[in-house]
C-alpha cells in the first residue's frame, strides 16, 4: 500500500482501526493489557473474519468453540459491541454468560474501551446516554445499548438486534445434566425470543465445549443454520481455515494452535494433569460422545505384591448396596483398597446378592478381616440401613450422596487410571468380572463394581494425617474387642 508522505501516520492507525476490525480488536488489546504484547497468531484472523461475515450481513448465526484463553472472549464479547456500536449506536446489544459475575467483568472491559479517548476520536457519533449507564448496561444518546446478564438474570421486555452467548456453562456445571438442560431450555425458551426482527437478528455462541450435549453440541444438532468455527489446540485431521476473503491457514494433524503461547510440551503437561476427556473437550473441542467407554485396559497398572501398610497409607472400602435385596434382585459390591500417595490399590472385590440381615453381617466381618479404616457406603436406598448398622456396630463408616450420574462420576475419576495411579492384582478370582464391567462401561450389563470403584478412588484420604489413621485402628481394634 502507498502512504501519502503528507498524512500523518496517527491518521492511517485511525482509519485502520475504525473500517478494520482486526485492528480494532489489536486497539482494545492493548488498551485492556497496556504491559502485555499481543502475540498475534491466525487463529484471531479466523475470528474476527467470521464477525466480519456478520458485520457485512453475510452470516447471521455463528459458533466459536476454541481453548481457554484465545481471546475469543475479548474479540467477541468486549471488541465487537463496541466495534458496532461505533458504527451504528442504535444497535441493541445482549451479551450473556453463565454467571453474573462474569457478566460484568466483561462488561466494565467493555467500558474501558469505550471511554478511552482513542474510541471516542474513531467514533464520535457513538456517545454513552447520561441517564443509563450501570455496571450492566450502558445506553447510548441514539438508544442503542449493551446490556449484561447471565442465564439466571432478567430479559423481560429487553430486545436486541445481537445476542453474544458467552461461556454459556460453567466447566463444574458440565457433568451435570439439569445444568445442561436449563441452558439449553434457556436458549430456546428465553433467547431466541429476544431478537427484535428473527429474519435479520444475529446469535453468536462462545466457549470451549464441555460436553456432547452441551448448548453449542445441542444447537449443531437441531440446526444447519448455524456457522461453526471450531478451533483445537491441537490439529488431528488436514484443515484449511479461512482468515480472509482470500487467505485459507493450513493446518496438519499435530500443529498446535498457538505455538508462542501454548507449545506442544505444555499442552501435552496439561493433557497428562487434567486427563484425555477433559482436554479432548475443552482444548480439543471434542467431548467424549455418550455412551463412549471410559476406561482403556491399557491405562490399568498390575501388581504381584501390594506394599506393606504403613503410617502413610490406608485400607478403605467402598460398598454399592443393590437397591433390593435376594437372589433375583441387584448385586451389593464391595470394593476394598489400599491408598498410598496417590497410588490406589484393588486389593479385594465381594460381589454378593444377600438379604438385608445376611448383609449387615457380612459388611461387619469384611471390615475387621481387612481392617478398614474408612468404610464409604451410598446414603441411598438400603444403603442408608447399612451406614446405621456399621456406626451402632462402632466402624469408621462415611454416608456418600453422589451430586452426579454415575457415568460422569467414572468419567471424572478415569483421569487416575490414565496417570498410572490404579493398580489391580495381577491374578485374583474376581478379576474377570471387574474387567469385563469396567472396560465396557458405561456399555456392560452390570455397574455395580463400577459404581463402588469410582465413589473409592473419588474419596480424598489425604485429608486425614497419620494421627487419625491410628486413632481408626484404635476405634476398630475396639470395635472388635467390644463384639
Amino acid at each position: 500500500m502507498n502512504l501519502n508522505p503528507d498524512v500523518p501516520m496517527e491518521r492511517y492507525l485511525e482509519a485502520a482501526c475504525r473500517n478494520d476490525f482486526l485492528s480494532f480488536v489489536r486497539a482494545c488489546f492493548h488498551t485492556l493489557n497496556p504491559n502485555t504484547p499481543l502475540l498475534m497468531n491466525w487463529h484471531i484472523s479466523a475470528l474476527t473474519y467470521e464477525l466480519e461475515l456478520i458485520l457485512r450481513g453475510e452470516s447471521r448465526r455463528l459458533i466459536v468453540n476454541e481453548p481457554p484463553r484465545s481471546l475469543k472472549s475479548l474479540v467477541c464479547s468486549i471488541a465487537f459491541p463496541a466495534f458496532l456500536l461505533g458504527h451504528d449506536p442504535t444497535k441493541r446489544i445482549i451479551v450473556v454468560s453463565y454467571s453474573i459475575d462474569l457478566a460484568v467483568k466483561l462488561s466494565n472491559d467493555f467500558r474501558i474501551i469505550v471511554n478511552s479517548p482513542w474510541y471516542r476520536a474513531l467514533f464520535p457519533m457513538m456517545r454513552i446516554s447520561p441517564i443509563k449507564n450501570t455496571e450492566l448496561e450502558i445506553a447510548t444518546d441514539q438508544y442503542g445499548y449493551r446490556l449484561a446478564t447471565s442465564l439466571d438474570g432478567s430479559m423481560v421486555g429487553r430486545g436486541a438486534t445481537h445476542i453474544i452467548i458467552d461461556d454459556y456453562l460453567k466447566p463444574s456445571d458440565a457433568p451435570y445434566e439439569t445444568k445442561r438442560t436449563n441452558a439449553n431450555n434457556w436458549f430456546f425458551n428465553t433467547a431466541l425470543s429476544r431478537l427484535d426482527d428473527k429474519l435479520t437478528g444475529v446469535i453468536v455462541v462462545v466457549g470451549q465445549r464441555l460436553h456432547g450435549d452441551d448448548l453449542a453440541g445441542t444447537l449443531l444438532q437441531s440446526s444447519n443454520e448455524w456457522r461453526l468455527l471450531s478451533l483445537p489446540a491441537i490439529a488431528e485431521e488436514d484443515e484449511e481455515v479461512q482468515i480472509s476473503d482470500t487467505e485459507l491457514h493450513i493446518r496438519h494433524p499435530g500443529d498446535v494452535l498457538h505455538a508462542e503461547r501454548e507449545p506442544r510440551e505444555v499442552l501435552d503437561s496439561y493433557r497428562a494433569q487434567v486427563g484425555s476427556d477433559i482436554f479432548d473437550a475443552q482444548f480439543q473441542q471434542r467431548p467424549k460422545p455418550p455412551g463412549g467407554v471410559l476406561i482403556q485396559p491399557g491405562w490399568l497398572r498390575e501388581y504381584d505384591q501390594p506394599p506393606k501398610l504403613t503410617s502413610s497409607s490406608a485400607v478403605i472400602q467402598s460398598w454399592d448396596v443393590g437397591h433390593k435385596v435376594g437372589e433375583l434382585n441387584d448385586w451389593s459390591v464391595c470394593t476394598t483398597w489400599l491408598f498410598e500417595g496417590t497410588d490406589r490399590y484393588l486389593l479385594h472385590v465381594v460381589r454378593v446378592r444377600l438379604d438385608f440381615p445376611a448383609l449387615n453381617e457380612l459388611a461387619v466381618e469384611h471390615a475387621r478381616t481387612h481392617k478398614a479404616v474408612k468404610i464409604l457406603v451410598e446414603d441411598a436406598g438400603l444403603g442408608t440401613g447399612l451406614i446405621s448398622f456399621l456406626e451402632k456396630a462402632r466402624l469408621p463408616v462415611l454416608g456418600i450422596r453422589p451430586e452426579q450420574d454415575k457415568t460422569t462420576r467414572m468419567q471424572v475419576q478415569s483421569v487416575k487410571f490414565q496417570r498410572g495411579e490404579v493398580f489391580f492384582p495381577r491374578h485374583a478370582p474376581w478379576r474377570p468380572d471387574v474387567d469385563d464391567e469396567l472396560f465396557a462401561f458405561p456399555n456392560s450389563a452390570h455397574d455395580d463394581i463400577c459404581d463402588s470403584i469410582s465413589q473409592a478412588l473419588a474419596y480424598e484420604w489425604s485429608t486425614f494425617d497419620a494421627v487419625k489413621f491410628f486413632e481408626g485402628l484404635s476405634r476398630l481394634h475396639s470395635a472388635l474387642a467390644f463384639q
